[in-house]
């Protein structure tokens, strides 16, 4: 299908040294803040905790950093997921700090925001979590009890009187705990490694499918260019200071897999081309291959930008850094095989004779 047929083929070759050209001084720059600067890895890398809270009413997510943060806690991160009720809160956990009593801290001061901002009590806001407090207190007097009570206001925990019932909750301002996740350090360093095996195998698993289809210079073109559209991403991320985290992880996977495709779609062109345009030269073979591929290629990448788009914008913050890696992604895999992997055929000596053998001259006959 196409929206329009361009006539004349651009000379997108002429351009190729100039385009190799921006395109390496692009990359070097994406490695120089990937080495200075390193990414801004999440919580899935570095461990720490992770708790989902879902509120009655729309949250007030800048109240409940200011509570944090005056609670010790600046490091804090709260966005919302899905709607503006659900919010997810990440912090680092120090080394040696406990996984449940950061859980605990989190979820305390949370709640305290909520009061705060309701103009009710800790109680009417969170009364599951008097009643756990309560229920776990030691009864008797002594040391156990000041124990737990010292821990519990370490956590951001109010005083209450247990002999006391627990008021009616208030059903507007009222607080649920969804989910209280630790990941430990050692997890985060197997996903990262983990995901550097992935990226390496879909990296090889792509020079190995086009070596096969095509020739190696074309599975080398492809892979020097989707490296490029790789790193370009990462180095958005270290510049700006981005939470890279396995949502993005995967979103560049995701790019991997997807400026392949437009780079197969263009070199299955020129091969077609080479058995057809048998008086053309390379550079014009590979400009009608390009210019013949443009339509395909604008509709493709609107179409899924318009949905990439959607998440950006409305999927919340949850998904706000994945529809941005796609985007870069995106872009760039639009420039990379035009305007990388295109003249990177050229400069690797592509020719008609790498698909049609030439024929071997008949030997003349020998006359006894």
């Amino acid at each position: 299908m196409e929206f329009f047929k361009i006539k004349k083929d651009i000379p997108f070759m002429s351009y190729g040294k100039i385009t190799t050209s921006i395109s390496l001084v692009t990359f070097i720059l994406a490695v120089f803040f990937l080495a200075t600067r390193g990414l801004n890895f999440g919580l899935d890398f570095t461990g720490g905790a992770e708790m989902e809270v879902h509120y009655a009413q729309s949250a007030k997510l800048d109240k409940l950093r200011a509570q944090l943060a005056g609670a010790g806690m600046p490091d804090a991160q709260v966005k919302t997921f899905g709607s503006s009720q659900d919010i997810l809160v990440t912090v680092p956990v120090k080394k040696g700090a406990s996984a449940e009593a950061v859980g605990e801290k989190l979820f305390n001061n949370a709640c305290l925001a909520q009061a705060a901002v309701s103009g009710g009590s800790f109680a009417s806001v969170c009364p599951q979590t008097i009643r756990s407090y309560c229920a776990r207190r030691p009864q008797q007097p002594g040391e156990d009890q000041t124990k737990f009570d010292q821990a519990w206001q370490a956590n951001s925990g109010p005083q209450y009187d247990c002999s006391v019932p627990v008021a009616t909750p208030d059903k507007d301002a009222a607080l649920t705990l969804s989910r209280n996740d630790y990941v430990g350090p050692q997890v985060g360093k197997d996903l990262a490694d983990n995901g550097l095996l992935a990226l390496l195998f879909v990296s090889m698993g792509i020079v190995g499918y086009l070596w096969l289809r095509f020739e190696w210079k074309f599975g080398l073109a492809a892979i020097i260019a989707n490296l490029h559209d790789v790193v370009i991403i990462l180095g958005f991320f270290a510049f700006f200071q981005w939470e890279f985290s396995l949502t993005v992880l995967a979103g560049v996977l995701a790019v991997l897999g997807y400026s392949v495709n437009e780079s197969v779609v263009v070199f299955d062109r020129i091969r077609e081309n080479f058995r057809k345009l048998r008086k053309a030269e390379v550079s014009e073979i590979i400009d009608n291959a390009i210019t013949r591929t443009m339509s395909r290629t604008i509709i493709t990448h609107a179409c899924t930008q318009m949905m990439v788009t959607s998440m950006l914008f409305l999927g919340g913050e949850s998904l706000h850094y994945f529809a941005l890696a796609l985007t870069i992604g995106i872009l760039f895999s639009i420039y990379s095989s035009v305007l990388v992997a295109s003249p990177l055929l050229m400069m690797f000596g592509v020719s008609r004779e790498d698909f049609i053998k030439p024929e071997k001259p008949q030997a003349e006959k020998v006359l006894p």
